[in-house]
């Protein structure tokens, strides 16, 4: 958006997504399945013809804000200065350390039903977390399967209330520590406990927290919500001028087309803004 306003752009990005272990992007309608790799190789290919927008695959260590905008140093000592920045650093998921996950993870094994759950419809999906958040997870998991099992790895910790809500959705629970993931190839089979017999899964979806990918946001001077968002205003904007966040390292809605579409904006908001500067220079230069 912000190349075919005619704006120079520097994109730094070193192409390791978040979404990159998962074998599909799902809910972006035109590209429903489509790899992670796939839909970024399209992104910059599609990038290509605007002489506008610089592509640097390199990784931001820091920044900060200067009179004029700010100044940005990459992993490989290059300095940039931009009069705006956009941070789109996204989350790092906190995996629960269970033995053999990595080798599911993104194929049958994931933290978002909304991304993920309907290849696991009507089949027998465990969900992994403690407290609020895991049960939280495992009822929303029964708009896609009846058979949910709630594995909360250690003393579940939850409120009479939540208990009754699980009972209700005939939710199981098992408290038992999780000793290993199996299955074969990238498809999970069975969860092994310390105690009791092991139970057949075909899925996992886990509640274990995530936390900002990047310092960034955080040594600019951003401010936070409870959960660890960026807190973002009207078009992405924060409380430090000049700075937008978009992605999932802000707000709550973590989708791709989400994050596209907060991009937009940003962009939008951000040309306005320069405009508005250019404008008012242009006006002051004129009463000289």
């Amino acid at each position: 958006m912000l190349g075919r306003c005619r704006r120079r752009v520097i994109l730094c990005d070193t192409g390791l997504s978040r979404n990159r272990w998962s074998h599909a992007v799902h809910g972006l309608l035109t590209r429903d399945g489509t790899p992670p790799a796939e839909l970024l190789r399209l992104a910059r290919e599609q990038l290509s013809p605007y002489d506008t927008v610089e592509l640097v695959g390199a990784e931001v260590v820091d920044a900060l804000r200067t009179a004029d905008g700010f100044e940005i140093r990459c992993s490989d000592g290059t300095a940039l200065h931009s009069r705006k920045l956009l941070l789109a650093t996204g989350v790092i998921d906190d995996l629960p350390a269970i033995d053999g996950l990595e080798r599911f993870y993104g194929r049958s094994v994931h933290h978002c039903p909304y991304c993920d759950g309907w290849e696991w419809r009507d089949q027998p999906i465990a969900a992994y977390g403690r407290g609020e958040a895991g049960a939280g997870l495992a009822l929303g998991l029964t708009v896609w399967s009846r058979d949910i099992l709630l594995c909360s790895d250690g003393p579940a910790a939850l409120s009479p209330r939540m208990q009754d809500r699980l009972d209700a959705a005939e939710i199981r629970l098992r408290e038992e520590r999780v000793l290993r993931m199996e299955g074969t190839g990238d498809q999970l089979e069975r969860l092994v406990f310390d105690t009791g017999a092991p139970v057949a899964r075909s899925a996992l979806f886990f509640a274990s927290g995530q936390r900002q990918a990047s310092e960034l946001p955080a040594r600019l001077g951003c401010k936070f919500t409870e959960t660890g968002a960026v807190n973002t205003a009207k078009c992405e904007s924060t409380n430090v001028p000049g700075l937008y966040v978009c992605g999932d390292a802000s707000r709550e809605a973590q989708f791709v087309v989400v994050a596209a579409a907060e991009g937009a904006d940003a962009a939008m908001a951000v040309n306005k803004a320069l405009l508005e500067e250019q404008l008012a220079a242009n006006t002051l230069a004129s009463r000289r």
